[in-house]
């Protein structure tokens, strides 16, 4: 089916089929073409992200996709009732993780030099705004459940846990506000091209691909703290080593200034991974899936206590200069 729709929309002949992590993939004439669902995205949308790959292939990122056109022109394309877009990019076997945060500093620093306003995938200074939406909508549907005899294990952990969750949040919140008040962003603070959640599968397993359906334009620290949180929590007694090479790699391309510390512990402090279990419990109508998330979230709690010895020691687990840059720690987690 992905071989007819490039040779009938695209005028390219492909050779075989082959699955690309979360994408599928046709090879042919020394090219992956990545086939991807448009998933409801926007013709302009899409203009913007084909206008970043084209600057940051510019800028001599080889692993960058191009979007490709079909033969009427568009970036968009529909095919049996769906829309797809279809992205290039030359055979290129990976180097597992090889410097992963030099080259993701080197990434940033390509992408933070776009020359034209992005608005369409723009994060930046929205993170207040955002996380209070997402706590509101959760606070909301445990308010309803608070009342109520709980359905089931799942309901009964969230309905005990939301009011320590809660207060996690607002503490997070209270310290992205001081840190945008009591401290001056520099040159290298300014936006860049970032990922929804950077992870070091976020580039391919096996072949190198950048993929531009992952990206969101926002301040460094979110892809530093989602790479973060996620080495924690795939080994919480394990991660210290690979947390602090990775930091002295990044920072060897990209020096971070006290702001960018304090945002990006600000993210960390934020508990992405409870509000997601939350959320995607409430979203999935799969029995087993629902099962897995009662696990999960099951983990997270019995976590809890750990996840704050972790964050009370981050900063100094990554190398960060506290008392060269003043950077204020929270004195709760200090005494836990």
């Amino acid at each position: 089916m992905l071989k007819k729709l490039l040779e009938e929309q695209y005028g390219i002949t492909g050779e075989e089929y082959v699955k690309l992590d979360r994408f599928d993939a046709v090879r042919g004439n020394g090219n992956l073409y990545v086939i991807t669902r448009a998933g409801g995205r926007q013709a302009e949308d899409i203009d913007e992200l084909e206008k970043i790959v084209e600057h940051l292939r510019s800028y001599g990122d080889q692993h960058v996709p191009a979007f490709m056109r079909s033969k009427e022109g568009h970036l968009i394309t529909t095919w049996e009732e769906e829309q797809f877009c279809v992205l290039a990019s030359r055979l290129s076997g990976k180097q597992q993780n090889l410097n992963l945060g030099r080259r993701l500093a080197k990434f940033h620093e390509r992408g933070k030099v776009v020359p034209f306003k992005i608005e369409r995938i723009s994060r930046i200074g929205q993170w207040k705004e955002l996380w209070e939406k997402r706590l509101d909508q959760i606070e909301k549907v445990w308010s309803e459940l608070l009342y109520q005899t709980p359905e089931n294990e799942f309901e009964k952990m969230f309905v005990e846990s939301f009011p320590y969750y809660l207060g996690l949040t607002e503490n997070s919140i209270q310290y992205l506000v001081d840190t945008e008040l009591d401290d001056e962003p520099v040159e290298s603070d300014g936006g860049t091209v970032c990922h929804e959640r950077f992870s070091r599968g976020s580039w391919g397993s096996n072949y190198y691909i950048k993929n531009p359906f992952d990206w969101v334009f926002d301040h460094r620290s979110r892809d530093l703290a989602e790479w973060t949180r996620e080495r924690y929590f795939r080994n919480t007694q394990t991660y210290e080593q690979e947390l602090r090479q990775f930091f002295i790699e990044y920072q060897n391309v990209s020096p971070l200034s006290a702001f960018s510390w304090r945002l990006l512990f600000a993210r960390l402090l934020f508990p992405l991974h409870y509000f997601e279990c939350i959320e995607n419990y409430y979203i999935t109508s799969s029995e087993q899936q629902k099962r897995l998330l009662e696990e999960q979230l099951d983990r997270t709690l019995k976590q809890s206590t750990e996840y704050e010895r972790f964050l009370s020691k981050f900063y100094q687990s990554a190398g960060a200069p506290l008392n060269a840059v003043n950077i204020p720690v929270l004195e709760w987690l200090l005494v836990r």
